[in-house]
């Protein structure tokens, strides 16, 4: 067995003891021990393999998978700029906590720096996005090397699942290998010359079992809310939960100490909350009268508010005491507003202060659905744009389904506009919040569990920015994946922004609306997915219902969509008053 092939098994066997269920690639010629080990072990039935030609595709789909899965999943490109293309993924899974294994094939020492061919300096090429990096030497015959390597394998895992200071993320093995490449030729290069046998077992602990095993920090989430000791000194001062972009485990602990403690739940799409969450709570927020009735003395903050204005404003005032929970080192405090940080969620104090907060929940409920009321009667009486689209695709899926939301319009259209429900798991690519992969991260979701419905909505230029992961190789499963693509013909969020004034109407298309004049619905025809356009509700309840993979398009006009958010906006007063 040649050092490279021995690498490539030794790494691969390590990385499925570690919990590794999912593996995605790119093929290429220097990853080809480690492409190979992979399908082997697929062949096993040990993993799920991916393939994409597109590593950018690769990267987020990967992603997707970690996202869905939660466990981690590695993702092997070849040497040059095939690794570059890893970058916007490993940034995202980052900022996100996402558990995401980079493994870059890489030129020998030997060859570095000498003009050799798609060759370059992929030494921390990530910079600080990698919780860890190791630069692997090229595998050499010789003793330790089986504990060397399974070793580097555990802690790459271990921290990328965050287990020494609660804070997961991606990490980077770029890993140099020398030729031979393939399994079955020897190190001479000579086939009539057999190999020697190497010098040492090469196998894992008996078992399944790791070859290290670290232990859990205890500074991560409690698996309970009563495991924690802290007690809340202000157990009974008038408070506001406000839930961000947060894992499942810390969103299903923090409503649960809200609805123990009686503070009302504001919740982005992505902090999961459920039905306990107040609908149309932004109106809320956006509303003088109701603000000066009912402002908390106090807001909690779990999670990263990363959508709206009046959420940034809300925890800006000087009249109003924040409180932040962070579950990691790295500081949350945006707008430098915070009172204190902590990073243990409360026990309850000698008096819960659930009757305190029953008052100011029931006043939260009854001016809430005045407010509702209001907006689905502006958005029923409008046509089928991105503020309907977003509340009726969300009431019609389906108990238990998954809804990955673009970022710009789609996901802040259905923090606005959708009734909080149980039973449907949100999801996003928030970490930094960009559009880059989303179609990728969407098929990466609905791979990772294939018994799991999944739906997307996305607008235009997010499904036009990541057509790549459309392009699936022969013989790679199917998503049952529903991808709905708002088309309002560019950048439909400027329109609602500062950009959208009439003052900068000369440029806006040129530089902020960039429309396009393609048929999105041939685009992803050419691809090989079912695709429909839609034009009324009832045939969107219709196109839902037939499964995935699909793409439904909705044809949607920005400026309209900009006037009704106007609309809803001033009209709010009255309905909150």
């Amino acid at each position: 067995m040649n050092p490279s092939t021995a690498f490539a098994q030794v790494l691969v066997d390590e990385l499925v003891r570690g919990g590794v269920e999912h593996a995605v690639l790119a093929p290429g010629s220097r990853s080809a021990p480690v492409a190979l080990a992979l399908a082997a072990a697929e062949r096993e039935g040990r993993l799920q393999l991916h393939v994409r030609t597109d590593e950018r595709s690769a990267g987020f789909l990967a992603l997707g998978l970690a996202k869905g899965s939660g466990r981690p999943v590695p993702v092997l490109t070849t040497s040059g700029t095939a690794t570059a293309h890893l970058h916007a993924a490993v940034l995202e899974a980052s900022y996100s906590g996402l558990p995401l294994v980079a493994l870059t094939a890489d030129r020998p020492q030997e060859m570095r720096g000498t003009g050799a061919n798609q060759a370059i300096d992929q030494v921390r090429l990530y910079g600080e996005a990698v919780r860890f990096f190791a630069d692997v030497a090229a595998p050499e015959r010789g003793l330790g090397t089986n504990d060397r390597w399974r070793g580097l394998v555990c802690r790459a895992l271990a921290q990328a699942k965050g287990l020494a200071d609660g804070r997961p993320g991606a990490v980077h093995l770029n890993v140099a290998l020398r030729a031979p490449l393939l399994p079955g030729l020897p190190e001479s290069g000579d086939r009539s010359v057999p190999d020697d046998p190497w010098p040492e077992s090469l196998d894992g602990r008996p078992g399944s079992n790791l070859w290290l095993v670290p232990e859990s920090s205890r500074g991560t989430v409690p698996s309970r809310a009563a495991d924690v000791p802290d007690v809340d000194e202000d157990h009974r001062m008038p408070t506001w939960l406000l839930l961000g972009d947060t894992t499942a485990e810390v969103s299903r602990i923090a409503v649960d100490l809200a609805q123990r403690r009686g503070w009302p739940i504001l919740a982005e799409p992505t902090g999961n909350a459920g039905a306990s969450a107040v609908p149309a709570y932004l109106g809320l927020l956006e509303s003088d009268e109701f603000l000066a009735k009912h402002l908390p003395q106090r807001v909690i903050v779990v999670g990263r508010p990363t959508l709206s204005r009046a959420v940034q404003r809300l925890l800006s005032r000087d009249d109003v005491r924040v409180e932040r929970y962070a579950f990691g080192p790295q500081w949350p405090d945006v707008g430098e507003s915070i009172d204190r940080l902590r990073s243990r969620f409360p026990a309850d104090g000698p008096e819960s202060g659930r009757d305190a907060g029953a008052a100011l929940i029931e006043a939260f409920a009854a001016v809430a659905e005045a407010l509702l009321e209001y907006q689905d009667r502006i958005v029923d009486e409008a046509y089928l744009g991105g503020a309907k689209v977003a509340r009726d695709l969300v009431c019609r899926l389906p108990t238990g389904a998954r809804l990955f939301l673009g970022s710009s319009n789609p996901i802040r259209d259905v923090d606005r506009y959708a009734r909080p429900r149980d039973g449907v798991q949100m999801l996003a690519n928030r970490g930094v919040a960009g559009i880059d992969g989303s179609i990728s991260t969407a098929v990466g979701i609905a791979l990772s569990d294939p018994d799991r419905p999944t739906f997307a909505l996305i607008g235009d230029l997010t499904f036009l920015h990541d057509l790549g992961g459309l392009a699936r190789p022969a013989g790679e499963p199917l998503p049952d994946l529903i991808l709905v693509v708002v088309d309002n013909r560019g950048g439909g969020i400027f329109a609602q922004l500062e950009p959208g004034r009439p003052e900068y109407e000369q440029d806006y298309d040129r530089v902020f609306g960039t429309p396009h004049q393609l048929d999105l619905v041939d685009v992803a025809r050419s691809l090989g997915w079912e695709a429909e356009e839609v034009t009324r509700t009832e045939q969107l309840g219709a196109a839902l219902s037939r499964g995935g993979p699909r793409v439904v398009v909705v044809r949607t006009d920005q400026r309209k969509d900009a006037d009704l958010l106007r609309r809803v906006r001033a009209g709010q007063g009255g309905a909150t008053a």
